[in-house]
This record gives C-alpha cells, structure tokens and sequence, in this order.
C-alpha cells in the first residue's frame, strides 16, 4: 500500500465532501439491483456504502428496516428496539427512514433523549440491560453508522437480543430479503411520513448517555483513576461519543481534557489518512496526528472513531500504540487486576491479531479462544462472561464487568480508552512502557499488512483452499508448525487461511469489496525475516491457487 504525500496532513477545503450532493443523492438515487455493488450486502459489521455510487441511499434503507421488521416477527422479538445515530452526514436521514419504516410496522423504538448522537456501545449496553432477566419482549437494536469511514460513507447494523453484531445466519436472511424488496421496486414495504413517526405511541425517548455513562464504574475503576489524578485527554474525532466525554468527566471528577467537540459532516478538522482520504480512524497514526503532538502534555491521551466502538492510546512514551500492542497491555493488565473473573474466562482474539497476545495469556495460565475477523464471533462467550476480554487488530474491544458479568457484546472504543487511565494510575507508567517491558519478556514482535490482486475467481478459490493444497514445508527458514482454514477457537472457516511457524506468520484473506486479498503477516526475529515472510506468502498463496485451478480444471 503506497502512503500518499498528503497523510498526515490537514484536510485541505477543495477536497472536503459536498454535503448537499451527497444528501440529494440519497433521495433521489435509485439503485439498480441487477448491479452487484449496489445491492445490500452485510460485511462484518452491517450494510455500508455511499449515495454517490447507489449503494447507500434511501431505498436500501427502507428494504433493510422492512426486513428487519420481518425478521423481527418471525423471530417472536417484540421488545423496544433501541435505535442509535452516529454524525455522518447520511446518518440524519438514514435515521430518519429507519424510523418511518419502524413506525408503520408498530415496532417500539427508543429515541435518545434530546436527540443525542448514540455510540454503538450505548445502543449495545442499552439491549443487555434492557434483557437481564427477561426471556420474552426481547429488545433489539438498531445503529445507523458506516464507522470510521470516509465523510460520505453511509451504514446501518442490526444487533440482535445478545447485544452484539448480528451472526451470518441472521444477516444472511436480512440481506436476501432486502435484495427482493429492490428488485420488486420497495413493494411490501409499509412506511408513515416523519412526523407521523415521532408522534407514534411506539415512539419512545431514552437517555442513552446517562444511562450508559452512570454504569462505568462497574467495568472500569474510577476510583484508581480519581485518586492518581492523572492529565487526560480525548478526541472524540467528530464522532457520536462527542458529548459523553464531558458528562464522564463530571460525573466521576476526572482531570479529562476534551480537545475537539466539533461535529461536523465534511469532517475538515481530520488531518489525513494513509491514502490521502479523510478517515476517523483511532489507530491510523496518519488521522490521529493532531492528538500524538498533544502526547507530552498528557500522562494518557485516547480517541474514538465515529460510532466510537474503536479506540485509540497516545502515550507519552511511545505516541500512538500499534492497536495489537495495546490489546497485549490490556490483557496483561485485565487478567491480574479483576480478582473476581472466574479463573477459567479466557481471551479472545482474531486470527489476524498478534501472536505477543498469546505469549502473555500463556504467561497467565488463560486459554486463547481464536476466531475468524468480525467481532460477532465473540458475542455468545462475553455475554455469558466465558471470555474475559476479546479484541481484534483493527482496534475494537470488549471486556467484561468488574464482577465478572456482561457489558457489552460489540466492541466498545470508550472503556478500553479509560482502561489506559486506569492502567496509568494503578502501574504508575503508560501502556507504551508496559508494553516495552512486554518485549523485554517475551521478544519483539513486527507486523504488516499487504495487498496483493486477485481475480474475483481466485479470491473465491482462496476462501476455500484446504491445508492439503500447501506444497510448502518451510516459512522463511523456520519449519510450518500449522496450517488453519479453520478457526481453532470455534471452528469456523476464516475464509483464507493461517500459517505458522514457532517465531512467526502469516494470513491471507480475499477482501469483500476489491479484487486484492489481503496479508497479515508477524515476526518475533526482526524486519528482515518478516520482509521474507511476505515475499514467501505470496508464492504459498500462489502456488496453491494454482493447485486449486488445476485440480478444477483436471
């Protein structure tokens, strides 16, 4: 991936989103269904797309909320759904046709009060508590967001009773059934105008955010933090956590700067991504540029990406924390400072997560439960409190209560940015140091990603290779220990494959959206051994597509 001149850098006004183009696309735009890319398809965290090319705009969000509505009824779920909006400019009316759909079809929805911008996580901390206890009037959510993406990026997720993502089971249904809305132009879908739908008796309010904010000292230690009174600073990226900041400040007396409470759609005040693009992203050093030059003046500084499920860690002694460093310090942290998580939870991770994760839960006696990308996979075991703490590489997080029960099934970017408050209190030194003293213990760990082309004929060959059809026995010098097209935590397929040496690895994986598959690669000896590692990963990947073709073909 080539870094453009421009990261880093200021987001200049020529190049700033046009709003009024980007909202009239989204009424006015109709896709075409017999066009792949503009029909609905769930990813890893719901439908995402934007009105410009057709495929975000209103009819995939009247199919999508008519489907849900479906899915819905024929799954008995008739509790209040709990309906969150992050600050994308398509997320105002995105939200808006959600709740007209949702309003005609009598669904009980909570509003935030106020009108607040809603984080995943409250929307997900908000169904839990709504459910403890309950086995029927199940409450759902519903969170209209594209993450991190770029200004004129739109999307919409549906979390399920558990509280987290929806599984591939669910999504699969949502999708199939959005798609024959288009393709029969929107007809079955039932709609009432907006106002009909704020005044509807099944529209309801709910405070979010003093919901949400009030429960934190049941997962993280305020107290510890209060009484270090360290400096700290957020920025909340222009994002739907831009006003809880100040509330968590105030209500626990925290010495918590906010440096940004801007909300604005172009999201002009974002220096740059690593491809020149405006991103909300905690764990781009190129985004977060304006908070690493704050590092110094703060004991701990953190941000959030737009529907703040993700985090960020600036450090005074390393600036921004590599999101797989940080996940290590927290598991370190975690498992030696909740005296009441049963001794048996575990940690979960990604295939794609560093292996520096596994050394630290073997130095602690805790089993890894490893899974496939998409935090959905980790769902069932933080709700029933079997898995501790669970990340993946791209900055998401969850961890459970102090007390070792549930709080939240998603990932949650605000209590893994306090966690590193409370771990600067208690240890006295930033998460940057402890994970050099993690180095020190367990070796230095280097990571990459790559892209490489792929016909979309090869990225569906590698999606489902076999270990047999690795010719290689060897990794960069070091002898193949195992080969996985199968997570070993829960034994889904990963969709690509794994292999692993004893001081290294590597993972490819089609992407989705692009005619590339991605690499994954880690080395505990050095830039050198990974630089071979990725040389070698493209001839394994190579060589065994070709095998696959051929066997085809024979």
């Amino acid at each position: 991936m080539k870094t453009s001149s421009s990261a880093g850098k200021p987001a200049q006004q020529a190049m700033l989103a046009n709003i009024p183009r980007i909202v009239t696309a989204y009424y006015v735009q109709v896709p075409d269904w017999s066009e792949p890319s503009q029909r609905v398809a769930f990813g890893t965290s719901g439908h995402r797309g934007t009105s410009l090319e057709h495929s975000f705009n209103e009819w995939h969000v009247l199919a999508i909320t008519q489907s849900i509505c479906q899915y819905r009824k024929r799954q008995n779920i008739n509790g209040p759904l709990f309906l969150g909006v992050d600050t994308h400019a398509l997320s105002e009316p995105a939200y808006s046709t959600a709740l007209e759909v949702f309003a005609a079809n009598d669904v009980t929805v909570m509003l935030a009060k106020n009108g607040e911008y809603t984080p995943t996580p409250a929307v997900s901390h908000a169904i839990l508590t709504y459910n403890r206890g309950r086995t029927a009037g199940l409450s759902d959510g519903v969170v209209v967001t594209p993450s991190h993406n770029p200004p004129e990026s739109g999307g919409l997720k549906y979390n399920p009773p558990n509280g987290g993502p929806a599984g591939v089971d669910v999504t699969a249904w949502i999708e199939s059934r959005s798609n024959e809305f288009l393709k029969n132009r929107l007809s079955g879908v039932k709609r009432t105008r907006f106002r009909s739908a704020l005044d509807a008796s099944t529209t309801h309010e709910h405070d979010y955010l003093n919901t949400y904010v009030d429960d934190l000292d049941s997962v993280i230690e305020m107290d510890t933090i209060l009484g270090a009174d360290i400096r700290m600073a957020v920025d909340p990226l222009g994002g739907a956590g831009v006003h809880y900041w100040a509330a968590i400040a105030d209500r626990y007396k925290l010495n918590l700067v906010v440096e940004n409470e801007t909300v604005d759609p172009t999201f002009r005040f974002m220096t740059l991504d690593w491809d020149g693009q405006i991103r909300m992203d905690p764990s781009s050093p190129y985004a977060m540029r304006g908070l690493i030059d704050l590092k110094d003046r703060f004991d701990i500084a953190f941000a959030c990406d737009t529907d703040h499920d993700r985090h960020g860690i600036v450090t005074p002694s390393s600036g921004l924390l590599p999101a797989d460093h940080y996940l290590s310090v927290a598991v370190h942290y975690l498992f030696q400072n909740r005296p009441k998580w049963d001794r048996k939870v575990a940690v979960g991770k990604t295939v794609v997560s560093s292996k520096m994760i596994d050394r630290v839960a073997a130095k602690l006696g805790r089993k890894i439960y490893e899974v496939p990308v998409g935090f959905k996979w980790f769902v069932d075991g933080l709700g029933d409190g079997s898995l501790g703490f669970c990340g993946e590489e791209s900055a998401g997080a969850s961890f459970l209560r102090t007390d070792g029960t549930v709080w939240t099934t998603d990932k949650d970017g605000i209590i893994p940015a306090l966690l590193s408050a409370e771990i600067t209190a208690r240890r006295g030194r930033d998460p940057g140091e402890i994970y050099q003293e993690l180095e020190r213990e367990f070796g230095e760990s280097v990571f990459a990603r790559v892209d490489a082309p792929a016909t979309p004929a090869q990225k569906e060959i590698l999606a489902k290779l076999s270990p047999r059809q690795i010719g290689s026995s060897n990794l960069a010098g070091e002898r193949i220990e195992t080969i996985l097209t199968r997570a070993p935590g829960n034994g889904a397929p990963i969709g690509g494959l794994k292999v692993l040496s004893e001081n290294g690895w590597f993972a490819a994986r089609p992407s989705g959206t692009e005619d590339i598959y991605k690499i994954y690669a880690e080395s505990f000896l050095g830039t050198d051994h990974l630089d071979r590692i990725l040389e070698e990963a493209q001839a394994i990947v190579s060589d065994a597509l070709a095998q696959a073709r051929n066997s085809e073909t024979a």
